[in-house]
């Protein structure tokens, strides 16, 4: 008599990524990503890119909800990114925050330089 847990690790099953190496198949599925701008980006027709002022409302809720979980969603000005915040729900203190406080800085750093880069080049 067999179960499922054994019918799985006794009989690997062939996947189109098992004969490719790890590189290989990391290159294969970002190539299945949709460019920026894509489709992630735009509204539910396709057809138009979601605004930030239609993300608000729905992040405030999302915050009302997993605030006492210690989760916190911000929508970042300068950026338009979302940050996510783990917080410590005695003291408030930031436990994590992802993007990091030093990769959004070094992301407003690369677009200043990028600008000044094509002013150079022009």
């Amino acid at each position: 008599m067999t179960s499922p847990l054994t019918d799985a690790t006794s009989s690997p099953q062939a996947s189109p990524f098992s004969s490719l190496t790890a590189h290989q198949r990391l290159e294969s599925m970002l190539g299945n990503l949709p460019p920026p701008g894509g489709v992630v980006a735009q509204g539910a027709s396709g057809a138009e890119p979601i605004s930030k002022d239609a993300l608000v409302e729905p992040t405030r809720r999302i915050n009302e909800v997993l605030r006492p979980y210690g989760l916190e969603f911000e929508l970042s000005e300068e950026t338009s990114r979302l940050i996510t915040r783990i917080v410590d729900r005695d003291n408030g203190e930031v436990i994590r925050q992802i993007p990091a406080e030093e990769v959004l800085k070094i992301s407003e750093r690369m677009e200043e330089l990028q600008g000044l880069l094509i002013r150079l080049e022009a």
